[in-house]
C-alpha cells in the first residue's frame, strides 16, 4: 500500500478563473500539466466571459 502523503506536500496551482490556489488530485493524476481551473464551474465561467 502506498504511504500517504500530506496536503502540503502535494503540488498546487492557481485556478486561472478565480485566481484560488488549489492542490494536486489524484483524479487529475495523468493530466496535472493541463489542468487550470480548479472546478468545472470555474472551467464554465471562463469560456463565457
Amino acid at each position: 500500500m502506498p504511504k500517504m502523503r500530506r496536503k502540503s506536500d502535494l503540488p498546487t496551482k492557481t485556478c486561472l478563473a478565480c485566481g484560488l490556489p488549489f492542490a494536486w488530485r489524484k483524479k487529475w493524476e495523468r493530466d496535472w500539466d493541463n489542468v487550470k481551473y480548479c472546478s468545472d464551474r470555474c472551467r464554465r465561467s471562463k469560456s463565457a466571459s
